[in-house]
This record gives structure tokens, sequence and C-alpha cells, in this order.
């Protein structure tokens, strides 16, 4: 299914879940990312997306999210929003070890 989405007569539309990640999957013949089940994880959103942005893409991608008001979606978006504040907050941009946490970032890192 994947080759013939690729190739230049297939069709326009391929349904991937966010599960699919893993295995290596290139998507350069996508223009466009539908995100319509969120993960609590951002970074598997993260990988699922990339799977546009392979090497030999040559289209402009663009990324569109859904999320419905009052659904659980919309909690898991939130909860997506609060851990990427806390990774930002104890990692910096292009750090690539934690060298040191504090007893409260430890502590935030496991509360509910």
């Amino acid at each position: 299914m994947v080759e013939r989405f690729q190739s230049d007569d297939g069709p326009p539309v391929l349904l991937v879940s966010l599960r699919a990640g893993g295995i290596g999957l290139n998507l350069t013949a996508a223009d466009c990312v539908l995100l319509l089940d969120p993960w609590w994880n951002p970074a598997v959103e993260d990988q699922a997306t990339d799977r546009a942005y392979r090497i030999g893409q040559d289209k402009v991608v663009q990324v569109i999210k859904l999320i419905t008001a009052g659904t659980i979606e919309e909690k898991i978006y939130s909860l997506q929003q609060r851990k990427k504040a806390l990774i930002d907050s104890v990692i910096e941009p292009g750090q690539t070890l934690i060298t040191k946490l504090s007893k409260q970032d430890v502590e935030d890192l496991f509360a509910l």
C-alpha cells in the first residue's frame, strides 16, 4: 500500500495509525498530515509527522491537528502541553543529556 501511495498514479490518501511507527515508513509523496487521534506522548505524534519529512521530500508539508472541544482528545492534548512544558523546563534547547535534576524536578516528573 505504501509503495502504491508513493507512486505517481497512487491513491491521493493513505490512512496510517500513529502506532505504525518504528518500521522505517517513508511517505515523501505526502503533502498533508492530519492528526486525528492524539497520543499522550507528543514524541509519537512527532515521529508520525516526520514520516512525511524524509529525505527525498520535495513538497511543502502541512500538518493539521484536529481536536474536538469537550472530548478525551482535548484532555490528551492538554496533557501533551503540560508534558512538553515540563520537558522544556528540564532540558534546554539543543541539550542532549540531562546533567542535573533537582529533587523537585524528579517529584514533578512523577506527580499526577
